[in-house]
């Protein structure tokens, strides 16, 4: 687990959410995992997009994987 326990407010967030009513923290947990769904989600967009770009771009090698790991030991002998 990070280090997230360290951040100032943290302890006193859970805290805080330990004294709701069970249903409610259930809740809460549910909107929470929505959340960082969708967030996900726009993260894979966003990336998806850059990839496509990328692509557009020509900056994107088509190849196998044996392609791809000699580019890789052709990089590291550079």
């Amino acid at each position: 687990m990070r280090e997230v326990m360290a951040r100032p407010g943290f302890q006193e967030l859970i805290e805080s959410v330990e004294a709701l009513p069970i249903e409610d923290r259930e809740m809460l947990v549910e909107i929470i995992n929505k959340r960082i769904i969708e967030q996900r989600r726009e993260r894979l967009v966003a990336d998806m997009e850059e990839s496509l770009e990328a692509y557009k771009r020509g900056d994107v090698h088509m190849g196998t994987a044996d392609d791809l790991l000699k580019d890789l030991d052709e990089d590291l002998r550079d």
